[in-house]
């Protein structure tokens, strides 16, 4: 996965493969998502991301599986 962030346009664009885009669908009047042929999540797309998503504010977690 990739965070990528253009200050120029406060626009995020979270790329969650390199699968090549059949179709975009808005979510919202400022978030937009990318979806493969096969309606899998290609990429995510945040207009306003200062507002809209609290950035610079970001931190990752991977939660691992409880064993028992």
């Amino acid at each position: 996965m990739k965070i990528k962030y253009f200050s120029d346009t406060d626009t995020a664009l979270v790329e969650f493969s390199d699968h090549e885009v059949a179709e975009t669908k808005d979510i919202s009047e400022n978030i937009y998502i990318d979806l493969d042929a096969a309606g899998n999540l290609v990429a995510m797309t945040i207009e306003h991301a200062r507002e809209q998503a609290r950035l610079p504010f970001l931190s990752y977690e991977q939660i691992e599986a409880k064993t028992a």
